[in-house]
């Protein structure tokens, strides 16, 4: 690339190459090459010369910087970065060098990217995930639900202390009280400390399994992955329109693998007993009340039952 320098010297001698060498004085005046000059004493003339352009980028991406306009309109060559400019001297001779570095709200972004990576969901509105909390919806916008709150965030700080838990939460109540947003809060808040987690909308759930059938590799990275994740939840338990496989081959089969080893969470309208009558009957076998206290089993010991009062908020 023709530096801005030998640019200046194919000008003719007119009001252009006036203008540009006014340009480049100013470059020179400004209070950040001053500055990198005096960092740099062997900084000579000609080496800022032949590096005009390093140097007028430099200027100018800082000067976007500090008029940011938000990452997205950018004007910077490179999107959330900005040029960095240092000098090594070798044999006596000073050498200008330049290097992109990321802005903090382009830092930002890639943290909240890496936090949003360690979570998958199945069939649940990403906007749940990724439109990110305010302190003002989890802890101001229902004082009914305080309580519930409360815990959830102890159960935070206890994982983020002490490690992996090897129970999980339930959060059972009415229609529309904010248990899948606080389930969504919990795995963020942990994603941030490196745990993975993943959250399955149980009735979706249940109907694209048997699509899943006729895809048996599917079938089985889906349940490998369920099983694996760190955090595992189970959102609108007890909706779904159960069935023998469903219950006794896929829940059974994850639930069983994660008992001891990692935590499941769960949000239901449904307290304990009323989950139990709702495994114990399907519409093809009927009444199996030993095949819903199995499942219970797994379920049951391995959850702290919270209560998530307050008014309904879809919609509002």
């Amino acid at each position: 690339m023709e530096s801005l320098a030998d640019a200046l010297k194919s000008l003719p001698n007119s009001k252009f190459r006036q203008q540009a060498e006014e340009k480049v004085r100013q470059i020179l005046a400004d209070p950040l090459v001053v500055k990198l000059r005096a960092k740099y004493p062997t900084l000579d003339e000609y080496t800022m010369k032949i590096n005009m352009n390093r140097l007028y980028q430099y200027v100018s991406e800082h000067r976007n910087c500090s008029n940011c306009p938000g990452l997205d309109l950018c004007p910077n060559d490179f999107e959330g970065h900005y040029t960095l400019l240092s000098v090594e001297t070798e044999a006596g001779k000073a050498h200008l060098y330049d290097t992109k570095v990321a802005c903090k709200k382009q830092i930002a972004r890639q943290n909240q990217e890496a936090i949003r990576s360690r979570i998958r969901s199945f069939y649940v509105d990403e906007r749940a995930l990724s439109q990110g909390y305010s302190s003002m919806e989890i802890f101001d916008k229902d004082p009914a639900r305080e309580e519930a709150v409360d815990s959830l965030i102890r159960y935070i700080m206890k994982t983020r202390d002490e490690g992996l838990q090897s129970s999980g939460l339930y959060l059972a109540g009415s229609l529309g009280t904010g248990k899948t947003f606080l389930m969504c809060y919990l795995l963020h808040e942990l994603a941030k400390s490196g745990y993975t987690g993943a959250i399955v909308y149980m009735p979706d759930f249940a109907e694209d399994l048997k699509a899943m059938f006729q895809d048996p590799q599917k079938l089985k990275e889906t349940i490998d992955a369920l099983k694996d994740t760190d955090l595992l939840v189970f959102d609108d338990m007890g909706a779904e329109n159960l069935n023998p496989w469903l219950r006794d081959h896929v829940m059974g089969a994850i639930l069983n693998y994660r008992m001891n080893r990692k935590p499941t969470f769960f949000t239901s309208n449904h307290d304990l007993d009323a989950l139990e009558q709702h495994f114990s009957f399907t519409s093809k076998d009927g009444d199996e009340e030993f095949k819903g206290r199995r499942i219970m089993d797994r379920i049951r010991p391995f959850v702290e039952v919270i209560m998530v009062n307050g008014y309904n908020k879809r919609g509002k």
